[in-house]
C-alpha cells in the first residue's frame, strides 16, 4: 500500500502525451506526496492510501493553469472607481460617469476601462467631460493601462501645465497652442495624477489583494507572473497577505527596470532575486521598449495614421542593450514589452545577439509581427507571451477599430500571429495582462482557438488563420509558460510540482463556447487544495 496526502481521480487526465495527441484521454488518478506528484495511473488508485481522497466523476483533470502576464499589486491602483470596460461610445461613457458621480461623494471622480475606440476618429481630450456638471476632479484610467484622461480641475491640482519632461518618451499632450488635453501618455506622465487621488488604506489594499486572489484561483488559476513592482510596499502586502493565511495563487515577481536607471538600480534588482515568501518570490526582470498602438505610443517602423508611433520609450535605446546584457550575464531572465513591429525587430535582435548562456528571455505582446522579425526570434530560441483577449476584445476583423485604423490594412494583418509563432516552433504563453483584460483563462482560451470573444459567434474572427488548437491553448496556459522561464513544469507527470486545476468539461474535445463557462471544479497549489467546489455538482 502506497501512501500520499492527496489523491484525485478524474474521468480524463490530461498529461503530455494526452494534450500531445499521442494517447487518448482516459479516467484515472493523480498521486501527490509533499507537493509532488509522485504517481499518475489508469484506475481509480486503490493502491494508495491517502489523507484526502478526490473523485472528480466524470471531470478533467488538466496542469494547473498559470498567467503568464498580471499585474495585481498595480492593478489595484488602476482598478479604482468606476468599471468603463467596454462602453463604445462617448454618450455611454458619459451616462456611466454622471450615475456614479450621483452615487460617490468621494472627493475625486475616478475610473478606469476606458476604450479609445469610445472617440471614433476623434482624440481624447477633456471634451469627453462636457455637460457633466460636478467641480470635482476627474481622473479616467484608459484600458491599456499605459494613457489617463484627466480633467482640468485635476491637472491644476497636480500642477501640471503641458512643459513637463521625463527620462522617457512619456508625454502629457498638448494641443496647438501648447496647453494640456487632458490626455497623459505613459506610465511617467500618468503617474503625476496618482500621489493626489485618495489613498486606499494598508488593509484595503491587503483586503483587495486577498479577494483577487481568491477570484483568479475560482478561475482555474494556480500562479501568475507579476510583471512590475512599483509599489513601494509591495513586499509588505505580500507579507501580511501571507501573516494572514495562504495565497490563493503563486506569484512570480519580475521588477520594472525603466527608462533613466542608475547602476545602483541595476544591482539593487540583482538583489531582490529569489526574495521570496511561501508563494511569491522575485525571478527575472520586466523592461518596455515602446508603449502602445492605441495611443500613438508604439514604436513602428513608419509612422501611423495620425503620424504617430515613432520612436521608443526609451531615450536612447542603447541603455536598454545595456540593462539587457547586465542581467543577462547575470542568468537573470527578461521579458520585454513590445507592440509595435520596430520595437519588436529591436527586442528580437538584441536578444539574438546575446552569447547563448541558457539564459532564456522573453518578450510580451508582439502585435503586428512581419515575417522577417518573426523569423529572428524563431532562430534566436526568444519566447514570446501573448495576450488573445486583446485581439478579440479591442479589434475587429473589418479594422473600423482604433488600432487597426491607426497602423493600416497591412500592419493589422499581421495583428497576434500566435499560430504563424506556434507552427514555426516558437515557445508561446498565453496571459490576460489583467487588469487590461479580464484574467478568467477560460475566456483566453476561447480567444485563442476561435479569435473572437466567448460567446458571440455573431462576431467575425480576427484573422481566424492565426487561431491555435485546443490542444495548444492549454499547453499555452500550462507547459509554455515554464518553457518560456527557462524551467520545467506545467505537466501532470512524477515528480512535477503538483499544481492542478479540475474542469467539469474537457477543454480539448469540449466546444470552445461552452468551455468559456464550464466550472471549476478544483484548483490545487503545491498539493494544497485551495478551491474546491466539488460538493457543488453532481459528477456522476
Amino acid at each position: 500500500m502506497s501512501t500520499g496526502d492527496l489523491l484525485i481521480r478524474a474521468g480524463a487526465v490530461l498529461t503530455p502525451e494526452v494534450i500531445s495527441g499521442e494517447s487518448e484521454a482516459a479516467p484515472g488518478f493523480v498521486a501527490i506526496r509533499d507537493g509532488v506528484i509522485v504517481e499518475v495511473g489508469d484506475g481509480d488508485g486503490a493502491e494508495w492510501q491517502a489523507g484526502r481522497v478526490v473523485d472528480l466523476g466524470e471531470a478533467t483533470l488538466a496542469p494547473g493553469f498559470i498567467d503568464a502576464h498580471i499585474h495585481p499589486i498595480m492593478g489595484l491602483q488602476l482598478t479604482r472607481g468606476v468599471d468603463l470596460s467596454g462602453l463604445q461610445s462617448l454618450d455611454e461613457v458619459r451616462a456611466a460617469l454622471v450615475s456614479h458621480i450621483t452615487e460617490t461623494d468621494d472627493s475625486w471622480v475616478v475610473g478606469w476601462g476606458l476604450d479609445l475606440n469610445a472617440f471614433g476618429a476623434g482624440e481624447a481630450s477633456f471634451a469627453l467631460f462636457d455637460g457633466i456638471e460636478d467641480a470635482r476632479p476627474i481622473f479616467l484610467t484608459m484600458f491599456d493601462g499605459h494613457s489617463a484622461l484627466a480633467s482640468r480641475e485635476a491637472l491644476r491640482i497636480a500642477g501640471i501645465t503641458g512643459r513637463e519632461t521625463f527620462p522617457d518618451a512619456s508625454s502629457v499632450a498638448v494641443d496647438a497652442n501648447g496647453e494640456p488635453t487632458g490626455l497623459l501618455l505613459e506610465m511617467s506622465a500618468v503617474t503625476l495624477l496618482w500621489n493626489h487621488l485618495p489613498t486606499q488604506t494598508f488593509d484595503e489594499r491587503v483586503g483587495a489583494l486577498e479577494a483577487l486572489f481568491r477570484g483568479m484561483a475560482e478561475a482555474g488559476l494556480v500562479a501568475g507572473q507579476m510583471l512590475d513592482l512599483t509599489a513601494p510596499d509591495s513586499f509588505a502586502l505580500l507579507e501580511e497577505l501571507e501573516r494572514r493565511g495562504e495565497s490563493a495563487i503563486r506569484l512570480r515577481i519580475s521588477p520594472f527596470v525603466m527608462p533613466g536607471f542608475t547602476d545602483e538600480d541595476l544591482q539593487d534588482i540583482v538583489g531582490l532575486q529569489e526574495r521570496a515568501g511561501r508563494r511569491w518570490h522575485v525571478r527575472g526582470v520586466k523592461l518596455m521598449i515602446d508603449g502602445t498602438v492605441d495611443n500613438g505610443t508604439a514604436w513602428l517602423f513608419e509612422p501611423d495614421a495620425r503620424g504617430e508611433s515613432t520612436e521608443s520609450l526609451w531615450l536612447d535605446e542603447g541603455e536598454y542593450r545595456r540593462a539587457v546584457a547586465f542581467f543577462h550575464e547575470r542568468g537573470i531572465p527578461t521579458t520585454t514589452h513590445a507592440i509595435g513591429d520596430r520595437g519588436i525587430a529591436f527586442v528580437a535582435e538584441t536578444l539574438a545577439a546575446l552569447q547563448v548562456n541558457g539564459t532564456q528571455h522573453r518578450i510580451e505582446h508582439v502585435e503586428t509581427l512581419p515575417d522577417a522579425v518573426l523569423e529572428t526570434i524563431v532562430a534566436a530560441g526568444v519566447a514570446v507571451s501573448m495576450q488573445p483577449t486583446h485581439c478579440t476584445h479591442y479589434t475587429r476583423a473589418d479594422h473600423t477599430d482604433n488600432w487597426s485604423t491607426r497602423l493600416g490594412d497591412e500592419r493589422a494583418d499581421r495583428a497576434w500571429r500566435v499560430g504563424d509563432l506556434r507552427r514555426r516552433g516558437a515557445i508561446v504563453t498565453l496571459g490576460s495582462d489583467w487588469p487590461i483584460a479580464p484574467y478568467d483563462p477560460r475566456t483566453s482560451f476561447v480567444s485563442a482557438v476561435l479569435r473572437r470573444p466567448s460567446g458571440r459567434p455573431e462576431v467575425e474572427p480576427v484573422l481566424p488563420g492565426q487561431a491555435i488548437s485546443a490542444a495548444a491553448a492549454v499547453e499555452g496556459y500550462t507547459s509554455e509558460f515554464w518553457r518560456s522561464v527557462g524551467e520545467e513544469g506545467g505537466v501532470i507527470a512524477p515528480g512535477m510540482r503538483a499544481d492542478l486545476t479540475a474542469f467539469a468539461h474537457n477543454p480539448l474535445t469540449t466546444d470552445p463556447d461552452e468551455f468559456a463557462t464550464t466550472p471549476v471544479l478544483l484548483t490545487v497549489v503545491d498539493g494544497d487544495v485551495v478551491v474546491d467546489r466539488v460538493p457543488e455538482f453532481d459528477l456522476s
